[in-house]
């Protein structure tokens, strides 16, 4: 019998290749090489283009291809000028003014200040579920108003001095006042929709008259491949120009190859380590200590991430603006983390830690986790949970899990995830209201300096007390084609990131 991995690859591969050769002509005129092929994981057939909820990666990048936003993130996490052209605020932060550059939606109609409130109301309305509706809880929508069709005013119920960071963020794409449907999506982004089927391709054709210029390539296809296998193989086979996601053995993979390389941004994405200060066994500290002590973030770098990241410091951002410098990694020690295990009595306690295909390098992490933590003397398992919820699953259930995030501004990880009104992203049961206050402080104040040292000593107090511990940081790895120009190396998250505008097929 066919093992199950091999026949899923060989299914998905088949698939794909009859998926491209299918849509190649199917849109009036694209030719090969005018179609731009793209390999992403999927959602399946529950798979939306909804832009304000965006679980997947696949999700966030073609919203980027039909919708834009008013701001986008540079590759230092700071907000740059795109639907908004030009910002201004009011000495305390509260009030906000945007000019509104000269775009169309693609049915011809102009964007205006309306279609800004409109997207706002809709991201803030709860019925939505919108992945950014944090960023704007402090949104006055009665106070803000339409100054003319091109100016918008936002009035905020407290000062947030970084707000443009939140325009940026993902699923905050601007869409067309009176919206009620994406079946057929109006966004100002430069594709346009041509066919989109749940779970498999998705066909944009280009939006010749789009602001920011025509794109490089007249049509874009997303095609769902699940494997990553399956995508690097489809890169090398000329099937895809792009394949989204490698772990660091992909990426290897593609070394000196000719037909195909890595484009790797450093150090891009947090690998953690999460556990509930909640539930038994960690809520009791010595125990999270003994973790701490007992995992060798060295050979976990080297061994699962093969050297292609940085070992982590136990803090989110490293590398960003308002990380603090200076901090270093926790040095492992065994025979402290094994008196704590003993002093909790812990000797040799079955500790499940859960882990899933939703991060490419997690299995391989917890089989080293598992062995560094026996020497310590704790008896640690993996417990595989499908990729498909599976951070709904160590939200609601975890005790001890695997988890990633990649890059995002560090006002916008705690403002997001880190604050007690943010359950959404609560993997450890930890909420401390001090961070409540720094965090509002921070945002409050125009003194960099002040607010530099909030943000570092919330790192501090989230290293110290939230179960989570950031073991390692990976570079980010796609794989493109040889002559596909146009694309960087980008942090995920970034306006960079995805975004196919620019691409061109040689």
């Amino acid at each position: 019998m066919t093992p199950p991995e091999l026949s899923r690859r060989r299914v998905l591969t088949g698939a794909l290749g009859v998926a491209a050769l299918a849509l190649t002509g199917c849109s009036g005129g694209g030719t090969g090489e005018e179609r731009l092929r793209v390999a992403f994981a999927t959602g399946g057939s529950r798979e939306s283009l909804d832009p304000h909820v965006l679980p997947l990666y696949v999700d966030q990048a073609r919203a980027k291809a039909c919708f834009d936003t008013l701001t986008g993130w540079s590759q230092d996490m700071t907000p740059e000028p795109r639907l908004a052209e030009s910002w201004e605020s009011d000495a305390t932060g509260r009030r906000w003014r945007i000019r509104l550059r000269a775009a169309r939606f693609h049915d011809g109609s102009p964007l205006t200040a309306d279609d800004v409130l409109a997207t706002l109301a809709r991201i803030t309305d709860p019925a939505t579920t919108a992945i950014a509706a944090t960023l704007f809880r402090d949104l006055d929508a009665a106070a803000s108003r339409a100054v003319s069709p091109t100016q918008v005013e936002l009035v905020l119920t407290r000062p947030n001095t970084l707000f443009p960071l939140a325009w940026g963020a993902p699923g905050t794409e601007i869409v067309k006042a009176g919206t009620t449907s994406f079946d057929r999506p109006n966004g100002t982004g430069p594709f346009r929709l041509a066919s989109f089927t749940p779970g498999g391709s998705t066909v944009y054709t280009a939006s010749e008259d789009h602001w920011d210029g025509a794109p490089g390539v007249r049509e874009l296809e997303f095609l769902p491949v699940d494997d990553e296998a399956a995508r690097i193989g489809a890169l090398l086979s000329g099937q895809v120009h792009y394949a989204h996601d490698l772990t660091p053995t992909g990426a290897a993979r593609l070394d000196g190859e000719q037909r195909a390389s890595a484009l790797s941004a450093p150090a891009s994405a947090s690998q953690f380590l999460v556990m509930r200060v909640d539930r038994a066994p960690f809520s009791d500290p010595r125990l999270r200590e003994a973790v701490r002590l007992g995992i060798d973030r060295e050979e976990l770098v080297r061994v699962v991430l093969l050297g292609r990241g940085r070992v982590g410091d136990d803090m989110f951002g490293q590398g960003l603006r308002y990380h603090p410098a200076g901090v270093g990694p926790v040095a492992r020690d065994v025979a402290r983390a094994r008196a704590l295990v003993t002093e909790a009595g812990a000797q040799g306690a079955a500790i499940e830690l859960q882990t899933s295909g939703a991060d490419p390098t997690f299995d391989a992490a917890t089989a080293l986790v598992a062995r560094q933590l026996g020497e310590v003397g704790l008896r640690v398992t993996a417990r595989p949970l499908p990729s498909s919820g599976y951070f709904r699953a160590i939200r609601q259930q975890g005790v001890f899990s695997q988890n990633s995030t990649g890059s995002l501004p560090i006002p916008d990880y705690i403002g997001r995830r880190m604050l007690t009104s943010t359950p959404t992203y609560d993997f450890t049961g930890y909420r401390s209201p001090e961070i409540d206050r720094l965090y509002y402080a921070a945002v409050a104040t125009t003194d960099d300096a002040a607010r530099t040292d909030a943000f570092a000593r919330i790192l501090g107090l989230l290293r110290a007390d939230s179960g989570a511990l950031v073991w390692g940081v990976r570079d980010w790895n796609v794989g493109v084609a040889a002559g596909l120009t146009g694309l960087e190396a980008a942090r995920p998250n970034t306006f960079a990131w995805a975004n196919f505008a620019r691409a061109r097929l040689g």
